[in-house]
């Protein structure tokens, strides 16, 4: 399997924090709020939609939201070859990060 980017890794995340609440406009705001860090709204479609064709994320569409002229919402959630892909993902970067305690630990 492909190595997931970094972006990949933090939706992924992002949509297991959010459970059954996870929608793209949600994932975007749960990124922005604990990575602190902008994100732009198409990048996150544009992300769940790789994930999905890589068969990491199913989605379904459900409710309409407040505020969107009746369009269904479109829910997501990890799938279980995606939750293996986030745990791999985190160990390689756990894996990576061993030893450099002195040097991330330094003020």
């Amino acid at each position: 399997m492909t190595p997931l980017g970094e972006f990949e890794v933090l939706v992924l995340l992002a949509v297991l924090h959010l459970g059954e609440h996870a929608y793209p406009a949600a994932v975007r705001a749960e990124i922005e709020r604990r990575a602190r860090r902008t994100v732009a709204r198409g990048a996150v479609y544009v992300t769940l939609d790789r994930l999905e064709a890589k068969k990491l994320v199913t989605s379904r569409q459900g409710e309409s939201g407040s505020g969107r002229a009746g369009r269904p919402r479109r829910y997501c959630r990890v799938s279980p070859k995606g939750l293996r892909a986030v745990r791999r993902a985190l160990q390689a970067v756990e894996g990576m990060r061993l030893g450099l305690e002195p040097l991330l630990n330094e003020s």
